[in-house]
């Protein structure tokens, strides 16, 4: 499958990935559905369905009673592995008004709704010009408002790299001030007003280039079959998971996973997993 996959042109190829991606989660697929994703004539479409049938002869039979192309008993994934992960993220995407609906390959997706998260609001302009000052490894004069002071402060940053802490935007960066690497919320810069030249190497940020392992596991007071429930949550294994992180993000990662504070402050079944090796975790941080 492989050989006959290298000769395809990539429009092709991404037409006949659709056609399984269709197949696979909806269960059937046409002519019409091909025509619409991509603009292609009717022959187009009826030549990428029997290059399909040729390529995966066992995955999509036609049904004459509801004239479509549905998902063979046989069916397996040629091109790409089905990703429950995927198919979330493109819902999220979706309703967050981030992805277009005519972007998306599903063509009818479920009622979503989600936790309201606040906006953080990023401009794009700073962001732009920390991106910017990341590709030429510049350092950017900024100014910052923190919350340990009670205004905001001019001050050089070199930035290194993007972080996600799950819910904020943050630049990881060298702090010409403070002469070290932190943190910054895209969303509480405010200002930037100068560049220079970086003497600062991104390979000198051992936090950000360093990774911790978190073992979970289910919360022992958890019975045994709520115990059973959690480890299928977290794809554990044995009794834990494993979750790794930069250093840099440990904070965030044991906040977020509610592991920043005793496991007895909380009743089981709202704590739910605990960190087994916090000893080793928390040794490593200080």
């Amino acid at each position: 499958m492989d050989r006959d996959k290298a000769g395809l042109r990539w429009g092709v190829e991404q037409r006949l990935e659709f056609v399984e991606f269709r197949l696979f989660w909806e269960g059937h697929v046409n002519r019409i559905d091909v025509m619409q994703q991509f603009g292609v004539s009717v022959n187009q479409a009826s030549s990428d369905l029997n290059r399909y049938i040729a390529l995966a002869p066992d995955n999509m039979v036609y049904d004459k009673s509801a004239r479509t192309y549905v998902r063979g008993p046989d069916f397996d994934c040629k091109f790409r592995a089905p990703d429950a992960a995927h198919y979330l993220a493109q819902l999220r995407l979706i309703a967050d008004d981030v992805l277009e609906r005519e972007d998306c390959w599903f063509p009818d997706l479920p009622s979503y709704a989600s936790a309201p998260t606040p906006v953080r609001g990023v401009d794009p302009v700073t962001l732009r010009s920390v991106v910017g000052a990341i590709h030429r490894s510049e350092a950017i004069e900024v100014t910052y408002q923190s919350l340990s002071s009670p205004e905001p402060r001019w001050r050089w940053i070199a930035p290194h790299a993007i972080a996600f802490d799950g819910y904020r935007w943050h630049t990881r960066a060298f702090c010409l001030t403070d002469e070290c690497f932190k943190d910054f919320l895209l969303s509480r810069i405010l200002g930037i007003r100068g560049s220079r030249e970086s003497e600062t190497s991104a390979d000198e940020d051992r936090d950000w280039h360093s990774e911790v392992t978190l073992e979970v596991g289910p919360h022992p007071e958890l019975s045994e079959t709520q115990a059973k429930v959690i480890a299928l949550d977290y794809g554990m294994r044995g009794g834990k998971a494993k979750i790794k992180v930069r250093r840099a993000l440990l904070y965030y990662a044991l906040r977020r996973l509610g592991l920043d504070t005793d496991p007895a402050a909380r009743k089981p079944q709202d704590q739910q997993i605990v960190l087994l090796n916090r000893d080793l975790v928390l040794e490593g941080a200080v």
